[in-house]
């Protein structure tokens, strides 16, 4: 945003009335940031209390006109609702106030566009794009930013407004074929790695719990040599596209470590759809890492809204190791539950702790057998290979000296095969 002045923005917010104060304020909070991060000043916050939205404008015709005064005297250069505006509020709003307006879907989409750096995050950006403006292509909102662009207009698939609906339902058709080719290569990986016997472990939690930081954090914990660092900054949604890196133990068993988008509150459902192959990765996983900032006052609020994400998303029945980040923010530690952890990326408090805490829900139930099989019995080596990890594999006189992984449930289910070849430790 460096090369280009930042737009005025007025925040609308309604409060209906199942709402808590606590949490529409903290909406409004959240919205200013977004808005922060796409590159808007916010001047100006104006609130209603209603039963329901207001089908023709959203808010009520004295908020309208509310609306109308301040943007001439602010010099306002946008309007973001915190909501989803219907098509017909859109044209009936942008038609009554002559000013370019997106709302909180708009929004979110517009920094997933800033921060899309694969192909595959161009393109699901792209598809959830394409599938909210489909019904809402009115053609004003560019010919309504007095800037010609700015926040609302960045993305592929968004540089042509005047784009018919035939084209840009065949363009949706495309994406979406190609991100089922994404879709089965990610299962195919997976698959992989399943039968290589390598756990995965993904990062997830509220955009800026320190997920990004925590990642090279526990990298550079296990990898003391090694510089490789993952990009982290304080803005929402820095991190968009998976980044996966593999990480060993001492004792020298390895296991993979995923970053993931981060999620916030009333998260799009069609963002939700658009990145499902992404968000798959924490679906599959063998062990969520539920990143929490332990300094937000906000923080019960952003555990439940990544609790409903995940259900959201099928993954509430993973396993979890919630991750207290940012101990060195705290004057006061937070109460902890069994299995929790208390972190800092910055210091390195907690870091041995937490490894514990991932072997221990990886690998306690996994254990390593030596054995010397004969060169005859390739049938068992077959069924080794199928349900266990051989970390050692040498060619003696005798047969193969092995070290194999075993779960104990499949340790107790080969017992009688393997025992007459077991080595005494």
């Amino acid at each position: 945003m460096e090369n280009q002045a930042r737009e005025r923005a007025i925040l609308v917010g309604i409060q209906l009335q199942n709402m808590t104060d606590d949490y529409f304020y903290s909406s409004l909070k959240e919205l200013e940031n977004l808005a922060d991060t796409a590159g808007a000043d916010v001047v100006a916050q104006l609130t209603q209390k209603r039963t329901r939205p207001d089908n023709v404008t959203y808010v009520g015709k004295g908020k309208v006109e509310e609306l109308r005064a301040a943007i001439d005297e602010l010099e306002a250069d946008l309007l973001i609702f915190d909501g989803e505006l219907s098509p017909i509020q859109l044209r009936n709003l942008e038609n009554v106030l002559d000013i370019k307006i997106i709302d909180r879907t708009t929004l979110i989409i517009d920094i997933f566009a800033m921060r899309a750096k694969s192909r595959e995050g161009i393109l699901q950006v792209e598809l959830a794009r394409l599938s909210y403006k489909l019904p809402r292509l009115t053609g004003r909102g560019q010919e309504l930013s007095r800037q010609g662009g700015g926040i609302g207009s960045r993305g592929a698939g968004e540089q042509k407004l005047e784009l018919d609906r035939r084209h840009i339902r065949r363009r949706i058709d495309e994406i979406s074929r190609h991100l089922e080719e994404v879709k089965r290569t990610r299962e195919l990986h997976r698959a992989q790695r399943k039968k290589a016997g390598i756990p995965v472990v993904s990062l997830v939690g509220y955009t800026n719990a320190g997920k990004s930081t925590l990642f090279n954090a526990m990298y550079a914990y296990m990898n003391p040599a090694e510089e490789e660092q993952v990009e982290a900054e304080n803005k929402l949604f820095k991190t968009l596209d998976i980044t996966t890196r593999k990480m060993e133990l001492d004792n020298g068993w390895e296991w993979l470590l995923s970053d993931t988008v981060g999620f916030i509150q009333n998260l799009p459902h069609k963002l939700v759809k658009a990145f499902h192959s992404t968000l798959e990765e924490a679906i599959q996983s063998d062990l969520l890492l539920h990143v929490i900032d332990s300094s937000s006052s906000e923080r019960e609020e952003q555990i439940t809204t990544v609790e409903d994400v995940l259900k959201e998303l099928g993954a509430i029945d993973r396993p979890v190791i919630k991750v207290y980040n940012k101990a060195d923010l705290l004057e006061t530690k937070p109460y902890l539950r069994e299995g929790d952890v208390l972190v800092s990326s910055v210091t390195g408090e907690g870091m041995k702790e937490l490894l514990h805490q991932i072997e221990q829900k990886l690998f306690s139930n996994v254990k390593v057998h030596r054995l010397l099989l004969p060169y005859d019995q390739s049938m068992i080596m077959s069924k080794l290979h199928r349900v266990g990890e051989v970390t050692q594999k040498d060619e003696e006189e005798e047969g193969w000296r092995l070290a194999v992984r075993l779960s104990d449930e499949n340790y107790g289910r080969l017992f009688s095969e393997l025992e007459p070849y077991f080595e005494q430790e």
